[in-house]
């Protein structure tokens, strides 16, 4: 069965002020598939290239590919990748496009205005992280929520 790889960091990255210090992103991913409310969640990543996921989900939900969702081991795209869980159509993961003005207005999912502390929440961080996380990241196309478990916007 094919597998799509998607790989979480397990601390911030070079271009943000909290640069090498822990995300938490696997306790997060953990807490929301077992559905923790006591810990901090992470029900979704964002990342660019909504048509290159969107053709992904396809192949998952048609049963024929899977999610690998990992971490790196050390520096990001120089080091081993860890598994964290793999996830299929019957786990409840999905895709939802989300739009952007700028990072200050509500996005736009489904149609539904969304505040972006929440998006941000959401996506295991506080508005402040996600904020500088995506300050780097183009938003003149839509950008992919992909969800880890049946939570959708």
């Amino acid at each position: 069965m094919k597998e799509y790889v998607l790989t979480l960091s397990q601390t911030f990255p070079k271009r943000h002020k909290r640069y090498g210090e822990p995300t938490g992103f696997k306790i997060a991913l953990l807490n929301a598939i077992i559905d923790n409310a006591e810990g901090k969640i992470k029900l979704h990543t964002i990342r660019a290239n909504y048509g290159l996921w969107e053709q992904r989900f396809v192949e998952i939900n048609s049963g024929n590919a899977v999610l690998s969702i990992r971490e790196w081991t050390g520096v990001p795209y120089r080091s081993k990748q860890r598994k964290i869980v793999t996830l299929g159509k019957y786990d409840g993961i999905g895709l939802q496009a989300l739009y952007l003005t700028d990072l200050f207005s509500p996005g736009r999912i489904e149609g539904n205005k969304v505040a972006l502390p929440i998006i941000a929440n959401n996506d295991g961080l506080s508005f402040n992280d996600w904020f500088y996380w995506f300050s780097g990241y183009s938003i003149a196309k839509p950008l992919a929520i992909i969800q880890f478990t049946k939570f959708r916007y």
